[in-house]
């Protein structure tokens, strides 16, 4: 018998995880995310992991985000030995992300770290490369990664049991999907066919405004030029401040906003993610491939990269107008922190969001209306312009996920996953409009759904 276990995102959008296996036989651990957000979720991260090496084949990943990786650690101090399968840009990019979740939580006082910058080095030698649309076996199983045109290397994976013959099962996970077409990636991959879909639910119950989110860019940066103020952006390191900065290249070599303006990429982390971009040209959407052909689409003017925290600290001393972009995106964390401490008191700054905002963080307190808020044990009043791009997304919107879906043939069950309950309910309604007789499931924490 297939099954399908969730060890993660069953009902939140964090900790993506989930494990395919035949009774009594090891089975494929795709992903293995950390939980993000408020103290009650962070502490799923810390639950005794249902999962033992034993019980795992191999892992597929999907891509370098926290919340599909931040786990897998964890497997290695447990002495798992398989092979970690990914694409190229993947292994550049999770190494990244997870030696800087290593670092920061070395450097938590309050809490034991659960894994250490050792255990995440062991994880590299086990890494297996492997190419959009080239078939790779594990076990029973053949597999095969198509472009999720989510973040640089995101795959969806198709996974098809061929120990059954013609009653070959086909699974499909989805991992996120990007919200194409998209500014610096080839477009989102479809798959002609499958019998089960696991497909992640973020945006399910709505739609992207349909925004001009450079011109708001250029807006929010305009009237800082006027008055003399900050602007602040929350951002990603991963895809999100890369497309911030090819934006901004774009604005003043058009002369819209000044070449004299200062733009500082206040994480370290997102200076080494782009630097990665650099390396995978061939995966580039086509208007960025030409944009290479003239000069570096990441590069401009006034950028300053701050690495070291005592240039963090010495930003506030620059006279005159300049845009900040730190992370973390939702601010939860990291240098955006002390800036938000720092300017969102004046009544002159402006809080630029572009980002999907977790329940539980700052940002999604301040988004919702939030004016007096605490950030490191210091309670502010947010007098500051608040300006929201849901449109700069990375994740497809609920037209997207339906059109990626239904473009799926012979389709028996669907798995919502990867998305807050409200988000799941609302796009199972929108598929069983047009599938009424479309099982489709929205599982919990550690439940497990046979796929026969």
């Amino acid at each position: 018998m297939d099954s399908i276990r969730f060890l993660g995102a069953a009902g939140t959008v964090t900790g993506s995880s989930y494990v395919l296996k035949k009774e009594n036989t090891p089975g494929i651990l795709v992903d293995l995310g950390m939980f993000q957000g408020p103290p009650e979720i962070d502490d799923l991260n810390r639950a005794q992991l249902k999962l033992v090496p034993q019980d795992i084949e191999a892992v597929v990943l999907t891509h370098a985000h926290l919340d599909h990786c931040g786990r897998l650690p964890l497997l290695s101090k447990m002495g798992f030995t398989g092979k970690i399968y990914m694409t190229a840009a993947t292994r550049a990019l999770y190494e990244i992300t997870l030696l800087d979740a290593a670092h920061i939580a070395q450097n938590n006082e309050d809490r034991e770290p659960l894994y250490t910058e050792r255990d995440v080095r062991y994880l590299f030698d086990l890494a297996e490369i492997v190419e959009y649309g080239s078939s790779f076996t594990i076990g029973d199983y053949f597999l095969e990664l198509f472009d999720a045109g989510h973040i640089l290397g995101s795959a969806s994976v198709k996974i098809e049991n061929v120990a059954l013959g013609n009653k070959s099962g086909v699974v499909v996970f989805s991992g996120d999907l990007g919200n194409s077409p998209e500014e610096l990636l080839h477009a989102t991959e479809t798959i002609p066919k499958a019998d089960v879909v696991i497909m992640e639910s973020t945006y399910g119950d709505r739609i992207h405004p349909n925004e001009d989110t450079t011109a708001m860019l250029q807006n929010e940066i305009n009237i800082i030029e006027k008055t003399g103020a900050s602007l602040l952006i929350p951002a990603f390191s991963i895809e999100r401040s890369q497309e911030l900065l090819h934006k901004i290249d774009h604005l003043k070599k058009q002369k819209l906003v000044k070449d004299s303006t200062p733009v500082f990429l206040d994480s370290p982390m997102a200076i080494k993610t782009t630097e990665v971009y650099k390396q995978f040209k061939e995966l580039y959407s086509p208007e960025l491939s030409d944009h290479t052909k003239t000069d570096d689409p990441f590069d401009f003017p006034g950028l300053k990269l701050v690495e070291k925290v005592d240039q963090s600290k010495k930003i506030s001393a620059t006279y005159g107008p300049k845009v900040i972009i730190a992370g973390s995106g939702m601010m939860s964390g990291g240098r955006i922190m002390y800036h938000a401490l720092e300017y969102l008191p004046y009544r002159t700054t402006r809080l630029f969001i572009v980002g999907y905002q977790g329940e539980g963080t700052l940002g999604r307190e301040i988004l919702d209306g939030g004016r007096i808020v605490t950030i490191m044990d210091r309670k502010i009043q947010v007098n500051a312009t608040v300006t929201h791009a849901s449109g700069m997304s990375a994740h497809a919107d609920q037209s997207k996920l339906l059109s990626w879906f239904n473009k799926i043939a012979d389709v028996k069950k669907l798995i919502l996953t990867h998305g807050e309950d409200t988000s799941r309910t609302v796009l199972k309604e929108k598929v069983n409009e047009k599938n009424p007789s479309l099982e489709v499931y929205m599982p919990h924490m550690n439940e497990t759904i046979s796929l026969i």
